[in-house]
């Protein structure tokens, strides 16, 4: 395999691990970066759910690299190999590079159907038996700019024995390798990059032996797998993204799947993950919530006299609402349920509240519609619901990632985590 086109080129590093800079060469033209520490554009099927490609584009700031999954278009398979033109062409998508995983973050995959030769996607209709030769055509028919090796990935639960961790590290090393030889030969994936994958469940002896073995495989990144928000606290997963990153180089990016909570991100940054998927505003807009974490920095929030919106709005919402889902293991998460950094806006007390969804938000939902209106929305099932939210909490979400990485260069991260934790920090304490 010839040397890889992508390079991450690292403007600073914050205390040793926050890593700052643009990766570069995303795709077989080398026009597209993206910045990190960033996330990818979750899609289903391509299309962000809720939202035309006209409607997605009147947001600013959109990552440059869309993110699609096997267990959306591995039953499509035949029509796809059909088309000829690939994915991109086949869902009219322009101007963005293509990263294909192998399932879908915001919904859970059942377990216990891997083999030594096979994995499952699941898809609408049900199961889809994967074996390499099947995941490696199936990237041929999309024609993706990068892609996630095939891996066993059903680790992440703690019932997990040492011997089914040690089994799934060293299929996914033999899942990697079969790729890479399947992938060198094939004149349809060249130019494309690979991502290596890092198993190793919760013991970190073989999440070590995994990011070793991975690291010395011609990828042009790593896939951090098996670390979702569900499956163990953020303790945990920071000690074994610590230990990873020990044995994977510098100069390639890492991602990590399955984490989204705003908290969570800051942790796993200042452990050196570079990026994330974006399924968390996607998971409040199913909700029926809005994004209202304050994560402004321009001013120190206790200097300026008043507590961080979200703060005040979370305040609010316990006092009111009594909401039962907090309750529990305040360190591992259900990431089906509501989080400190949003609001409901199906209760009641919404209904006469007219103000935006977030005081100063730009998107096009703050700037023309109030709380009221999106809670009648909500209450009556109207589709235009998941619309505006979904606008809101992907501007609210990416803008995130723009503090965060403004925050990095500017020695401001401390305030940062102040403005975002505060909410979770008061929660704790009550």
């Amino acid at each position: 395999m010839a040397g890889s086109r992508m390079q991450l080129e690292l403007s600073r590093v914050v205390q040793g691990r926050s890593r700052l800079g643009v990766l570069k060469g995303l795709d077989r033209t080398g026009q597209h970066s993206l910045e990190i520490p960033g996330c990818l554009l979750y899609t289903h099927f391509g299309t962000v759910p809720h939202l035309t490609q006209d409607t997605l584009h009147t947001l600013i700031s959109l990552p440059s690299v869309t993110q699609i999954t096997l267990s959306h278009i591995a039953e499509h398979q035949e029509v796809l190999e059909e088309f000829k033109d690939g994915f991109r062409k086949f869902a009219g998508l322009h101007d963005t590079v293509l990263y294909c995983s192998l399932h879908d973050p915001a919904t859970h995959s059942p377990t216990g159907y891997t083999t030594n030769k096979t994995v499952s996607v699941w898809g609408s209709g049900g199961r889809i038996e994967l074996t390499v030769a099947k995941f490696m055509a199936l990237q041929k028919t999309v024609q993706p700019d990068w892609y996630q090796s095939m891996c066993d990935g059903e680790t992440w639960q703690n019932s997990a024995s040492r011997k089914r961790v040690r089994k799934s590290v060293d299929r996914t090393l033999a899942h990697l390798d079969e790729c890479l030889l399947v992938h060198q030969k094939s004149k349809e994936l060249e130019g494309v990059e690979v991502f290596g994958v890092v198993e190793g469940g919760d013991i970190l002896e073989e999440r070590v032996r995994s990011a070793r073995e991975t690291a010395k495989r011609p990828v042009a990144g790593f896939c951090l797998d098996g670390l979702q928000t569900s499956s163990m606290d953020q303790t945990l997963r920071t000690q074994l993204i610590t230990a990873m990153i020990k044995e994977l180089p510098e100069d390639k990016p890492r991602l990590l799947h399955g984490v989204g909570r705003p908290d969570e991100v800051l942790a796993c940054v200042e452990a050196g993950v570079d990026l994330f998927e974006s399924f968390f505003p996607f998971l409040a807009t199913e909700r029926g919530c809005a994004l209202s974490f304050g994560f402004d920095i321009s001013t120190d929030p206790e200097r300026a006299g008043r507590a961080p919106p979200a703060v005040l709005e979370l305040n609010e919402e316990k006092a009111t609402a009594g909401e039962s889902q907090q309750n529990g293991d305040l360190n591992r998460h259900d990431q089906t349920q509501m989080t400190p950094f949003e609001m409901n806006l199906k209760e009641k007390r919404y209904q006469d509240d007219f103000r935006p969804l977030v005081e100063g938000c730009g998107c096009y939902c703050c700037k023309n519609h109030q709380r009221a209106y999106l809670h009648h929305l909500l209450v009556t099932n109207e589709l235009l619901a998941g619309v505006l939210l979904m606008i809101h909490n992907t501007a609210h979400y990416h803008g995130f990632f723009g503090a965060l990485r403004e925050a990095l260069a500017t020695d401001k991260l401390d305030v940062l985590k102040k403005r975002v934790l505060g909410g979770l920090q008061r929660e704790r304490k009550e």
